[in-house]
């Protein structure tokens, strides 16, 4: 990975982490000071609480994905260390999709004239989901990768000793 391009994911990583903070800290401020310009109805409640949470899912995904570049510059990625970055990435999916569900299931009963609304929702989720399942596939392929790391060391070793 060129330094360019390391540059400018941590920029855009940076720029998603403080975009999150602000978000997060407007809505808690929100919630907590009751000036509310809305009637302070539940569904709106409920959906700032969304929003902070789903925020705080991308800032563990931009967090895991920062360390896994590291690992990258240092090449150190094709290690067991990784994949606790790469399951944390894969939570936040997970979470993210559940959240949207929850937003799909507060925003439902105001649907009743247009029902499909909530069916496209339903499927943004489930293809949130799906994305989840392609970084699932990715980890299956660093795990084969890993071993096979490991397994050319060891071959390494051995014709070291030999020679």
């Amino acid at each position: 990975m060129g330094k360019l391009t390391v540059g400018a994911l941590r920029a855009v990583l940076a720029m998603v982490l403080v975009g999150t903070v602000c978000v997060q800290v407007l809505m808690v401020w929100v919630l907590i000071s009751g000036n509310d310009p809305e009637d302070g109805s539940m569904p709106l409640t409920a959906l700032r609480v969304v929003t902070v949470l789903g925020m705080g899912a991308v800032q563990v995904a931009a967090v895991c994905v920062w360390r896994l570049v590291a690992m990258v510059r240092r090449g150190t990625v094709f290690s067991p260390a990784a994949f606790r970055y790469v399951d944390g990435v894969i939570g936040a999916i997970v979470a993210v999709a559940v959240l949207w569900f929850v937003v799909t299931a507060v925003n439902a009963p105001g649907q009743r004239d247009d029902p499909g609304v909530t069916v496209i929702m339903a499927g943004i989720g489930v293809a949130i989901l799906g994305v989840a399942l392609i970084v699932l596939v990715l980890r299956m392929l660093l795990a084969q990768a890993v071993a096979r790391d490991v397994e050319a060391t060891q071959m390494q070793a051995e014709l070291d000793e030999v020679i």
